[in-house]
């Protein structure tokens, strides 16, 4: 949509233009950068994108796709099927391998690739077909992906942009998306996704603003030639510096100005002749672009008149050809002011055409994908019979695709339009009861868990318990029960209670045993444990009974669950094997290796909490779903990677899970590893705030699953730790000393923890000389030793006893003999840097040959809390180094072979720069910047940037 004249010259806008030029340079290198082009409507945002993609189509392949809006609800994945079509182009023959496992997904946007099977086609696919096209395309050459008019998206375009902007980056795909900023409303998707997108610096924003009074004037003769003073003034005064705006006063700059912005839309358009105001009307009923054989349809001219109608209208720059041999009007602005000037049953007349047209193209090609458009025009042609019907296949062919938001508000349209229609149920298909359950479950998939509940809620006050088909009224329970577990409100066992009471005499045990197994989770969760082991038991033996593999997987999962925190550890992981033998679907498989590493995880088997985690992520990369279903397991693969030490990775696996669109009680747990993870890195400001932000939603979680209280312990622990805070440490390990056992399998780690928060608050009172704090932590110290003890054997991971035991005590012996233990593979890799610390502590007491030892033991800890990345026991073991005034006599080698430009290269690296900021530092090319870090990794013996800027650290500590 071109807000100036094709003959004219862009003007004001070479800044911009650069900016998108450097944008560009640095995704054809490899690194992150996509921009957002913001500002108001008729600023000029389209015109700027079609100048850089003249510039950008001489170095890289450009694809280009537009959101578009059917009234209230915008088609789901409007700009995609544009840009797939080109990039398949470009691939040519490879395009349909390039794909993926996930190649059919495809067909769910493209119908040309044959019809697609919605059973063959797993969830989330279509995500990972499009962006393992889109990697193929880079590999061929740089790739830029325009996507205009954001603010008309739907949340299915935006979830899927915002998985593809964190799953390419390092790819060499630039994505440049325009909006109108100030027509995004409050609280509405495309705001959510814009505040995430540039929180995470997914998004740089350039902002277009007015004009100055030089570039208007520029503008003006570039436009018309030569302007007086009178005639330019009042143009620059009425226009405010708006292109769009000064494009269409300077038709007529001398002449008076419209009363209202209608007005001064339609100047233009008045002095059109009948034929290009017919054509522009007619186009004015779709808010999509029309194809010329629709438009030939509807319109009703002849071949002749047609042509000439839209060549007038295209030279008066009211309508564009796109490069899809489609029209639309240059400006949105544009088509609404048309649109709205159409009298009401003018307006009725074009939407029941355009309505005609369209039914005819579906019956003619079934595959065409118009139910979206079909319910748009019969709803605004006032036919609600047939926009009924068709809001119906609209929120199933959008349910289809997985566009679950679109689909949502298909079916509230449908819910609208439900008591307008005589016989409803016979225009819909289904009855009224049945979609509003379908429109339920559509609504929790989009993420709405608050519609979800209102829709089961109506749906249950339509029936009559009493007489209802009691497995209907079970389901409805049922899901109500699953949109408040969602939400983390009670009732929901509550719920699957009445469902189980009203199968009572009904025939199908299937629909039981899942209920059962429903209710055994939620008691597992709120730490019903021997309660959840009984209905799990049930639950199982009717799944045997009628040869249900799948429940019996899930019944075993949840009774290993169980077990394992009541401390039958044994037992639990006997039941893992079996779940492990009964999941006969991919559902059961990925459910248990999800359920199994998250209880590797609790028992400190990190490495094999990995090693399953990661082999249910390369199961869902067979069926196409690595990056969407897959998700789920990226959170049990972080906490594990994030013990030990492997914090880049738990990063970024957080970072592309949190760009996944999941359900509340889900994303709790999630925050809270983010929370630590920002502690870790020493970004405490934000790991408060984000505490601060969730803290409420999980403390009213906490009572109904156990483990988001232990997580909430665990994270206020972790953030106190971080922060130097060790009086505020203890303050809530004397709650946990005071609550008493059992802590169940999160028990070990939370008294690992304490322990470390022990040694802290020793450091503090050794510091302070403080008898008081002293006495406190021996009083802690009594209370965890205590804990432990009660703690059942199996659920104590080996070797941890030998730390907690040296950290409390203190003494010099246990601290060296928890050194090696601390050092081996599978233990939290914090804990190699807290023993040192502590020993050290001790051993700077001491003479000559003890400060000796501890400047050795500091050494080894600042290199270690370098490789780990762990910000405050970095600046711990700094600040003892400085404090007690101990010496290492060694440093890493290597470091003397350096050049004085790769010294420089390697400090900025040390500090966390990027290449691309080392080379604004240095005034050097990114390129060289990369030549020099080579380098350096080499002359270190480093693997890594990490390990490189690990070994700087360590050199300087011991140097000072």
């Amino acid at each position: 949509m071109s807000l100036i004249a094709q003959t004219a010259d862009m003007v004001g806008r070479d800044a911009e233009l650069s900016l998108l030029g450097d944008a560009l340079r640095r995704a054809a290198a490899g690194e992150t950068a996509s921009v957002l082009v913001a500002g108001e409507a008729g600023i000029g945002k389209t015109r700027l994108l079609r100048e850089f993609r003249t510039v950008a189509e001489r170095s890289a392949a450009v694809f280009t796709g537009w959101c578009v809006d059917y009234g209230a609800t915008p088609a789901p994945y409007a700009p995609l099927p544009s840009i797939l079509r080109g990039v398949l182009t470009a691939l040519g023959d490879d395009g349909a391998e390039a794909a993926g496992p996930a190649r059919a997904a495809l067909r769910l946007l493209i119908p040309e690739l044959g019809p697609a099977d919605r059973a063959a086609v797993s969830p989330d696919a279509l995500r990972e077909a499009i962006a393992n096209l889109l990697e193929a395309a880079a590999e061929r050459r740089p790739v830029v992906v325009l996507v205009e008019d954001l603010h008309w998206a739907d949340d299915a375009t935006l979830a899927m942009l915002s998985f593809l902007l964190r799953a390419l980056s390092g790819h060499r795909v630039l994505f440049v998306l325009t909006c109108r900023v100030d027509e995004v409303r409050r609280g509405g998707g495309v705001r959510a996704f814009l505040v995430e997108a540039e929180r995470a610096r997914l998004l740089e924003r350039v902002t277009l603003r007015r004009l100055d009074p030089v570039a208007v004037r520029a503008m003006v003769e570039a436009l018309n030639g030569p302007t007086d003073d009178t005639g330019f003034a009042r143009l620059l005064e009425r226009s405010e510096g708006v292109p769009f705006f000064i494009e269409e006063l300077s038709c007529n700059a001398l002449g008076p100005l419209p009363e209202s912005l209608r007005d001064l839309l339609l100047a233009r358009f008045d002095r059109l002749g009948e034929d290009a105001k017919r054509v522009v009307r007619t186009v004015s009923g779709s808010d999509a672009p029309v194809p010329h054989e629709l438009l030939a349809g509807v319109a009703g001219l002849p071949d002749e008149r047609l042509d000439d109608g839209i060549r007038e209208a295209a030279a008066a720059s009211i309508l564009a050809v796109r490069p899809d041999d489609s029209y639309g009007f240059r400006h949105a602005l544009l088509r609404e002011a048309v649109h709205d000037d159409l009298l009401p049953g003018e307006r009725a007349r074009l939407h029941r055409a355009y309505a005609e047209a369209l039914e005819a193209a579906a019956t003619a090609d079934p595959a065409s994908c118009l139910e979206s458009a079909l319910a748009y025009h019969w709803h605004q042609a006032h036919d609600a019979p047939r926009a009924l019907s068709a809001a119906i296949a609209a929120m199933e062919r959008a349910k289809a695709s997985y566009a679950f938001s679109t689909a949502a508000r298909f079916g509230e349209l449908a819910l609208e339009l439900w008591d307008q229609v005589p016989s409803a149920a016979e225009a819909a298909g289904v009855d009224r009861v049945t979609l509003l359950l379908r429109l339920g479950s559509i609504l929790r998939n989009a993420g709405d868990g608050e519609r979800s509940l209102a829709v089961v809620d109506l749906a249950l006050a339509e029936v009559e318990p009493k007489t209802v088909e009691p497995r209907l009224h079970a389901r409805l329970l049922r899901d109500k029960a699953l949109y408040l577990q969602n939400l983390g409100r009670p009732g929901s066992a509550e719920l699957l209670c009445q469902a189980l009471d009203r199968m009572d005499g009904v025939d199908d045990d299937r629909l039981r045993a899942t209920l059962l197994n429903l209710l055994g989770g939620r008691r597992m969760v709120a730490a019903q444990l021997e309660e959840a082991i009984a209905t799990a038991d049930e639950a199982y033996r009717i799944a045997e009974r009628i040869g249900d593999d799948a429940q019996m997987s899930v019944a075993a999962n949840t009774r290993g669950s169980a077990r394992v925190h009541l401390g039958d550890v044994e037992g639990g992981l006997t039941d893992f094997r079996l779940a492990w033998e009964r999941a006969a679907d991919d559902t059961a498989r990925l459910r248990y290796h999800v359920n199994y590493s998250d209880i590797l995880h609790h028992l400190g088997r990190h490495r094999e909490a990995v090693r399953i985690a990661e082999e249910g992520i390369a199961h869902a990369r067979t069926l196409g779903v690595e990056r969407t279903s897959g998700s789920l397991l990226t959170q049990n693969l972080a906490e594990p990677l994030l013990q030990l030490g492997e914090v880049d990775r738990a990063e970024e696996l957080l970072a592309k899970d949190l760009t996944f669109r999941t359900h509340r009680i889900f994303r709790v747990y999630t925050m809270a590893t983010r929370i630590r993870l920002l502690a870790w890195r020493g970004r405490l400001d934000e790991a408060r705030g984000l505490l601060d932000e969730w803290r409420p939603t999980m403390l009213g979680i906490a009572p109904l699953e156990r483990q988001v209280e232990y997580s909430l312990i665990a994270t206020e622990l972790t953030l106190r730790l971080n922060a130097g805070d060790a009086h505020g440490a203890a303050e809530i390990v004397r709650g946990l000393v005071q609550r008493g056992g059992p802590l169940h399998a999160q028990g070990p780690r939370l008294l690992l923890e304490s322990a470390w928060a022990v040694a802290a608050l020793r450091a503090a009172s050794s510091i302070a000389a403080g008898a008081e704090t002293e006495a406190d932590a021996g009083e802690l110290a009594a209370g965890i030793a205590a804990l432990w003890a009660s703690t059942p054997p199996g659920q104590r991971p080996d070797g941890w006893g030998v730390l907690l035991t040296a950290l409390l005590d203190g003494e010099v012996d246990a601290l060296r003999t928890a050194v090696p233990v601390a050092d081996a593979d599978d233990m939290p890799a914090a804990y190699r840097v807290v023993v040192r610390l502590e020993l050290a502590r001790r051993l700077v007491r001491g003479d000559r040959a003890g400060r000796a030892e501890a400047a050795s033991v500091l050494a080894d800890a600042a290199l270690i809390a370098a490789q780990i990345g762990h910000v405050r026991l970095a600046q711990d073991v700094d600040a003892l180094a400085t404090a007690s005034g101990v010496r290492a006599e060694q440093h890493p080698s290597g470091v003397n072979e350096l050049t004085a430009r790769e010294a420089q290269v390697l400090e900025l690296l040390a500090e966390g720069l990027s290449n691309r900021q080392i080379s604004e530092r240095l005034f050097i090319s990114v390129k060289t910047v990369s030549v020099h870090v080579s380098a350096i990794l080499r002359k270190l013996g480093a693997s890594s940037r990490s390990e490189a800027a690990a070994r700087h650290r360590a050199r300087a500590l011991v140097q000072s």
